[in-house]
């Protein structure tokens, strides 16, 4: 089969040579994307009166044949025919005649294929956006479940000091919600149209760029054709995003699976987002939680890739850029995948209350309060720290906890210590004392919950 770009050539590729450069076996997703811009570059070119106005509605009848079959699943996409471009170039052709030829008046492949992406993104962004958003309110909805539930908060994975539960999920509503708005903030980069740049040149034809990002819906256009056709900043900064976000989904379901083991019991998953073991009969397996704690390796992966691929290229377009695209769709299903997964699995989840409170009452997480007790009697912070930690170590030693050991027995390591220790040191009054600006008093907790709510509108 004769290439659309093979009039300079002597001698055709082989069939295998053909298969490791072509592209088409996952360009075609770009399909309706590539369908959008040969739509508005020939209505542009009709506008200017560079093609008539009846080959103008010869191909746009044309792609509109073809946008009915690709959205029915209908086309049939081949090797022989490189990319996403070049095949529906020639079903143009074999559709309409020689016609079909003149859409390419005035572009290339360049600042085509750039085209596409750009409104890939334009389109799916928004929906990664919404998602995180949806996402939000479920963290919402337990956290207001939760405001005085109490939970033993931990550093280097000990016992630190007891916390709301709704805390400790909300931090979570803060991460998702940077996340939305970098995603948010990348908008920018992606809404600029580089169709028209051609190959890296520009044209000689007198087209009207901004009326092609007019019909588009873009903001604005690239101003230097070099960088319209070579730059990937954009993919790059969309991949980063997601790496960060995946990063932070990673996080939670590290804590989800710790919390959901025996050990801990502190929650259990639905059945629905859960696996047994095709040996042991008792087994409920966090898979879904596992799962994307894998995938932000994929995430990962696809941004150092484009990275790599790009730091080596000189101006301005190379083959090597046909790299970009794999990763931006894997990325892309990854993220969406796990923030629908991770919304059903934290609304589904059940909170273990009693296990909960159990474990904030046999531990010593409580021991600050003690400390800042003796502080605010007068006692320098370091010596209140040391008498606190004695008092620690006598119940160590007794098998008991703070709560636990008689009055003269702390008296013993200071007569600050009065009856009403026994209050300050309960777990529920640890919490909602601590009501400084973004701490986890119940009080403060729910002016975050309030400020939360607030922000999704």
């Amino acid at each position: 089969m004769a290439k659309l770009w093979g009039g300079r050539f002597q001698k055709s590729a082989e069939a295998w040579v053909d298969e490791f450069g072509a592209s088409i076996g996952f360009d075609q997703q770009l399909v309706l994307e590539d369908l959008e811009g040969s739509v508005a570059h020939v209505t542009m070119l009709g506008i200017q009166e560079i093609l008539t106005h009846e080959d103008v509605e010869k191909i746009l009848s044309g792609l509109a044949q073809l946008k009915v079959k690709a959205e029915a699943g209908e086309l049939e996409f081949s090797v022989a025919n490189e990319d996403i471009h070049l095949n529906l170039e020639k079903m143009l052709i074999d559709l309409i005649g020689p016609v079909g030829g003149k859409l390419h008046t005035g572009r290339s492949r360049n600042d085509q294929v750039a085209t596409d992406m750009h409104l890939f993104l334009k389109k799916r962004v928004p929906e990664v956006i919404g998602l995180i958003e949806n996402f939000q309110k479920t963290i919402i909805e337990q956290a207001q479940q939760h405001v005085e539930t109490i939970a033993p908060g931990y550093t280097h994975l000990q016992r630190a000091q007891p916390i709301s539960f709704a805390h400790h999920l909300m931090v979570y509503f803060w991460q998702l919600e940077r996340d939305k708005e970098r995603f948010g903030e990348s908008m920018k980069r992606i809404d600029i149209l580089p169709l028209g740049a051609g190959a890296m040149a520009g044209t000689t034809f007198p087209i009207d760029r901004l009326k092609s990002a007019e019909l588009l819906g873009f903001s604005e256009v690239y101003a230097n054709s070099m960088d319209a056709v070579s730059d990937r900043d954009f993919i790059v900064e969309f991949l980063s995003n997601s790496a960060l976000l995946m990063t932070h989904l990673s996080r939670f379901a590290e804590e989800i699976i710790i919390w959901s083991t025996d050990e801990f019991k502190f929650i259990e998953l639905d059945d629905a987002f859960s696996t047994g073991s095709s040996i042991m009969p008792q087994k409920k397996n966090p898979d879904m939680a596992e799962l994307i704690r894998g995938k932000a390796g994929r995430a990962f992966g696809n941004l150092v890739g484009l990275l790599t691929v790009l730091k080596g290229t000189p101006l301005t377009y190379n083959k090597d850029m046909q790299e970009d695209k794999e990763g931006m769709f894997d990325t892309m299903e990854t993220v969406l995948g796990s923030l629908k997964i991770f919304e059903g699995m934290v609304r589904t989840m059940t909170v273990n209350t009693a296990r909960l409170h159990s474990a904030v009452h046999s531990d010593f997480s409580n021991a600050t309060e003690l400390a800042d007790y003796l502080a605010t009697k007068g006692m320098p912070f370091r010596e209140a720290h040391e008498v606190t930690g004695k008092l620690v170590f006598t119940c160590i030693q007794q098998g008991i906890y703070l709560l636990d050991l008689p009055l003269e027995e702390m008296q013993k390591e200071s007569d600050l210590i009065e009856q009403d220790i026994y209050d300050v040191l309960a777990p529920e009054a640890a919490v909602s004392r601590r009501n400084s600006l973004g701490g986890t008093g119940f009080a403060q907790v729910n002016i975050q919950l309030q400020k939360a709510t607030d922000l999704l509108g």
